[in-house]
């Protein structure tokens, strides 16, 4: 299991401001509890072990075979299937290559697509109007084949993309009306491809233990309540310095989840990616001297595969001490020195460290952020579900390419 370390107290932590937020997120974590207990938060059911997923066995041995999937979807939809496949890449014997952006120089990446034809294709949008997704899959039509190897994943109801589907005869998954795209990670449009990859899906939905494990709770609600004080203090740029490449993609999934969820009625949090120690040559100054509106999550893993050493056959003796040492032992000793400097200036920070690297942990990760959001909207009295200026400039381009 992963550890995380809680924030470290600076002096908006260590105050009465605090301890009052802290009894706030203890009280509104114990109703939310009573909800879950009770089944009143239907999305929650997708992160439980009973939830049954829409599809079986039978259907997943019938796409297993590819060792070729290409998944297109956007935002919610692809984003937690990428981190997924980051995080277990090494132990995936297939390859996936995601289509998550309008791209005119599409056709480099689908060159790179090696025996394309032969490709399990998967198309995934909630609404079934995404018009990005169906441009995408539109454009690459051509270039894959259909009989046997379409699946889409969208909603129980009449949309253009279902539309396209039944015309094309086929494979249709139901996506849950009531699972939200960036929350959906532990049902059909995340689980189904990592079926497909041969991972143990019912290793991630872990909702009931974890919300009766005492240092998941005490984590949980300490984040929460120290996000909400800083917050309050102009604190509100939320920067995940990450230095472990295979959670790169997972901090994009925290990114749309913090961002879409909770930016309402000007209030929240504008969570900011970056990676170490490439930042500490472009942004670490500003983290030290700049403006002090930002607090930190660390993410670091205790366990990788990087075993190359360095030679000592081209080092001065001034450099003689990086002899055979593992970029893994360099890179973790920037982020431990980066955040020992951080806790000598008082900047607030948190720290997530990776270990075991299975199913469980990226599931209890998942996990965290997602009741550490809703936690943080409840605090901030604003709806985490909805997302209206979004849809704002989705009509707004509707009617332009209508035009």
């Amino acid at each position: 299991m992963y550890k995380i370390s809680n924030f470290y107290p600076n002096q908006y932590l260590n105050s009465k401001k605090f301890d009052k937020n802290l009894n706030r997120a203890k009280e509104i974590f114990k109703g939310l509890k009573s909800e879950l207990k009770e089944s009143r938060i239907p999305l929650f059911e997708s992160y439980r072990k009973k939830y049954i997923l829409n599809f079986n066995n039978k259907t997943t041995k019938k796409y297993q075979k590819y060792k070729n999937i290409i998944i297109i979807g956007m935002g919610g939809s692809i984003l937690g299937t990428k981190s997924i496949y980051s995080f277990f890449k090494k132990k995936i014997n297939k390859n996936i290559f995601f289509i998550d952006n309008l791209d005119s120089n599409l056709h480099y990446k689908l060159n790179k697509i090696k025996n394309i034809k032969k490709s399990c294709v998967i198309v995934i949008s909630k609404s079934g109007e995404t018009i990005e997704t169906i441009s995408n899959f539109g454009a690459i039509l051509k270039k894959i084949s259909i009989k046997n190897k379409l699946i889409f994943v969208t909603e129980k109801k009449s949309s253009s993309l279902r539309n396209i589907a039944i015309r094309l005869n086929c494979e249709i998954i139901e996506h849950k009306k009531y699972i939200g795209g960036r929350f959906s990670v532990m049902s059909e449009s995340s689980m189904l491809p990592a079926k497909l990859m041969n991972l143990k899906i019912n290793n991630f939905r872990n909702l009931d233990k974890l919300i009766l494990n005492k240092k998941f709770v005490t984590s949980l609600i300490n984040s929460v309540a120290s996000i909400y004080t800083l917050n309050q203090k102009g604190i509100n740029n939320s920067v995940l310095l990450n230095y472990e490449s295979s959670l790169n993609d997972l901090g994009k999934w925290y990114q749309q989840l913090v961002a879409e969820s909770l930016a309402k009625k000007g209030k929240g949090i504008n969570p900011i990616l970056s990676y170490g120690p490439m930042d500490h040559h472009s942004l670490l100054q500003n983290y030290l001297d700049g403006p002090k509106d930002k607090f930190f999550t660390f993410f670091t893993s205790l366990q990788n595969d990087r075993n190359y050493k360095i030679s000592p056959k081209i080092l001065p003796n001034k450099i003689k001490f990086l002899s055979n040492m593992t970029l893994d032992h360099v890179i973790n000793t920037q982020a431990l020195a980066t955040k020992n400097i951080f806790r000598k200036k008082n900047i607030p920070l948190r720290h997530f460290f990776f270990n075991k690297k299975n199913e469980e942990e990226l599931g209890a990760v998942f996990t965290f952020f997602v009741l550490e959001t809703i936690l943080l909207s409840r605090l901030m009295n604003i709806n985490p579900f909805d997302q209206p200026a979004v849809e704002e400039v989705k009509i707004e381009t509707r009617k332009m390419l209508i035009l």
